[in-house]
């Protein structure tokens, strides 16, 4: 395991990897010693490696480091880094790796993703998977919301994910709490709002169907 901290404008981060991929990203804290403490309590402090595996690790953690930078800064917007979860819960594994899919600057509902995941009723499970997802930003579950457009939990707190969407739809406020159209992109046409029809954040999608904006409530 290698680790690295490091400051951008939004605050102190932390990243984290085995010779495999990413294993841990420590989202923006206001000091160097609280993401210190975020990654040992994730049990990603330093280990002995040996031979390849350290320069490995050491290649994931940079590629991570540039790649989170980019993002953060608006000239990145996919990531093509290898990540280790360790081990997981089949169900969470499945969330985890459905997240990725998920497009830069669309949202998705809890419900959409235990749908897709065949479980409509497991929209409480996906939350738990969203929180407790190891590496936030590579695997983008800031862009999970609530079905009524609310910003739901984010393990980062509501104001950085607040934040990361309207970073990804820098045009797009958040004042109201309106109804949330899934799979949509805030301020721009979606892929799946009433069926069969193109909704659009913050207006009325095609067929009359109400749009909305997610907002921070």
């Amino acid at each position: 395991m290698k680790a690295d901290i490091f400051k951008t404008y939004w605050g102190w981060m932390g990243v984290a990897a085995t010779e495999r991929g990413v294993s841990a990203v420590v989202l923006p804290k206001t000091s160097r010693r609280a993401v210190e403490q975020a990654l040992n309590e994730a049990g990603c402090t330093d280990r002995s490696l040996q031979g390849i595996a350290v320069k490995s690790a050491e290649n994931h953690v940079k590629a991570a480091r540039v790649a989170i930078e980019g993002y953060l800064a608006g000239t990145t917007r996919t990531f093509a880094l290898s990540l280790d979860f360790g081990p997981q819960p089949r169900f969470r594994q499945k969330v985890l790796n459905l997240l990725q899919r998920i497009p830069y600057g669309r949202v998705r509902s809890y419900g959409w993703i235990a749908r897709k995941l065949g479980n409509p009723s497991a929209m409480r499970a996906v939350g738990g998977a969203c929180g407790a997802n190891p590496v936030p930003l590579l695997v983008p579950c800031h862009r999970v919301v609530a079905a009524d457009g609310s910003l739901g939990g984010f393990s980062g707190g509501l104001n950085i994910k607040k934040r990361l969407l309207q970073l990804e739809n820098p045009g797009v406020k958040a004042p109201s709490r309106r109804a949330h159209r899934e799979g949509a992109r805030p301020g721009a046409p979606g892929e799946g709002g009433c069926p069969g029809k193109s909704a659009r954040l913050g207006g009325r999608g095609a067929g009359g169907c109400n749009g909305g904006v997610f907002t921070g409530k």
